[in-house]
């Protein structure tokens, strides 16, 4: 919901600069991957673009981070087995896109992304 309402650049650095304010202690320094700008009042941030290719520390969090995200859509494949979610993660394969055409959207789904959706009709298989 919250990337419908403020488009997946802005939810992606509310979601960081969260994440680092509520750490304890309080970083002196971050590093970001990718060109975002953060509010870090006090906190010196350097952006390092293909970060995960360049700093041990920014691969181990995308991994952990992909992990973490597909354990998450294991768990909302048990709960809406229909979808597949076991099988592409969420990612936007052919088989999701023809499981949404065919079951509509759910709370899970975003609304703002909805591009391919179009292509697929309910009676896709």
């Amino acid at each position: 919901k919250e990337i419908d309402k403020i488009n997946i650049y802005q939810a992606r650095i509310k979601a960081m600069q969260q994440a680092i304010l509520n750490l304890d202690p309080l970083p002196e320094h971050v590093l970001v991957d990718g060109p975002l700008k953060l509010d870090l009042p006090d906190i010196e941030y350097t952006n390092i673009i293909g970060g995960d290719a360049v700093s041990v520390s920014i691969a181990a969090a995308s991994i952990m981070a992909k992990v973490t995200r597909d354990r998450i859509m294991e768990e909302y494949d048990v709960i809406y087995p229909e979808y597949g979610f076991g099988r592409h993660k969420g990612y936007g394969t052919k088989y999701h896109y023809q499981a949404l055409a065919r079951h509509g959207p759910i709370e899970i789904h975003r609304r703002s992304f909805n591009l391919k959706l179009r292509n697929f009709n309910r009676s896709s298989k």
